[in-house]
């Protein structure tokens, strides 16, 4: 999602340009955290037992953290993040306190290569034996040994069809001049590049530098199309008007269409990402066994439908889908259809060739068009 080169792995972005390395230095120091980077977070209670929760900043229902507080005499302390490379960010630069922390499925991946995440007690987590099928056997953890998936869904289009009545079938429809100023990006590394990877037939996972590039150069030409990259709030964006069409996960649009039925959602034909969130355990954590009876219970099954039908986000315990609404159960942008799982892929860890994300984002993001440069002139075979 944001830019960061020390958020992935053991890399760096290459100091070749002075304002490159202005931009990384800025987005770190701005970025909000819950100490100062190497002291603990404080307690909040000498006597009540405190676990600390950082997850994603549309996870949490203040409902379901009260019963669990409740049921075990315990205070749950909850911090958010808004990408994978925020929550690595913080845990790198000296972030200590936390307990259960919920990485995506590649982030899972990487940290677990760096040590951070603690062996899950399968004693303390009965629930994950309810994990549907689909989500078991993950390259990143076969075993479940370090991640439980959590919440997972698909990357594709939100579009007002009350604009644009025929539904997009390719991620070109992101670079469309029509649309100027109405399209709406994530703010996610991994996902703009996958989506401009995928719209030339290449891998989201691609470590190829040439396709990298064409993706970039082609993000790029898009790039004065884009009313803005945000991996928040474009339900809303959505549901205003103010875009009619968002790259994104297919709950918030799911959500967007409960205030604007025109709003729908659609995963082109090249394909994208399926994706899983994961609940997960510091190995820092000094509350280990709270920690895991607490990824034990978000993964309980009445949790999980009341989770499922508050976020609509598919949840990973193979009962809730039969028991959620109907409307829920079939919308193709809370559940994707078979037909759509098939073309899809998984982000995985490209290992070194994480250099040529990084480079790439930060181009884009330092970018703009050369004088006498259009969209079409810089992809002739748009349109």
């Amino acid at each position: 999602m944001i830019m960061l080169p020390i958020l992935r792995q053991i890399t760096k972005l290459p100091n070749r340009t002075f304002i490159a390395a202005l931009l990384c230095a800025a987005i770190l120091a701005c970025q909000p955290a819950p100490d100062d980077g190497k002291k603990p977070v404080p307690k909040t209670s000498r006597t009540t037992p405190t676990l600390y929760y950082f997850t994603w900043s549309d996870y949490v229902g203040p409902e379901l953290i009260e019963a669990f507080e409740k049921q075990h005499g315990v205070k749950v302390v909850v911090d958010t993040f808004s990408s994978n490379e925020e929550l690595l960010a913080k845990l790198q630069s000296g972030a200590t306190g936390y307990d259960v922390i919920v990485p995506s499925d590649f982030m899972a991946a990487i940290m677990m290569k760096l040590g951070l995440l603690a062996e899950l007690d399968p004693a303390l987590v009965p629930n994950a034996r309810s994990i549907e099928d689909r989500l078991r056997g993950l390259p990143f953890d076969p075993e479940q040994r370090h991640a439980v998936p959590y919440l997972w869904g698909t990357v594709g289009i939100g579009y007002d069809s009350a604009i644009i009545p025929s539904p997009p079938d390719s991620w070109d429809v992101l670079w469309d001049p029509r649309y100027k100023g109405r399209i709406s990006m994530l703010n996610d590394q991994r996902e703009v590049l996958g989506a401009a990877l995928r719209s030339i037939g290449a891998s989201l996972n691609s470590r190829d530098p040439g396709e990298i590039a064409r993706a970039k150069q082609k993000l790029i030409a898009q790039k004065p199309l884009v009313k803005t990259y945000t991996s928040d709030h474009y339900d809303q964006l959505l549901a205003t008007g103010e875009v009619i069409l968002a790259h994104g996960w297919g709950g918030p649009v799911a959500r967007a269409m409960i205030h604007k039925p025109s709003i729908k959602y659609v995963v082109p034909r090249e394909g994208g990402t399926i994706w899983a969130d994961c609940l997960a355990v510091l190995k820092i954590s000094p509350n280990k066994a709270l920690a895991m009876k607490f990824v034990n219970y978000l993964l309980d099954r009445d949790v999980a439908v009341r989770t499922t039908t508050r976020l609509l986000f598919a949840h990973a315990n193979r009962e809730v889908k039969a028991l959620v609404a109907p409307e829920i159960r079939n919308n193709p942008a809370v559940y994707a259809p078979e037909a759509v799982l098939d073309r899809l892929e998984w982000a995985t860890d490209v290992g070194q060739a994480i250099r040529l994300y990084d480079r790439a984002w930060t181009e884009l993001k330092l970018s703009a068009l050369q004088p006498g440069e259009t969209v079409t002139h810089l992809i002739p075979n748009l349109v």
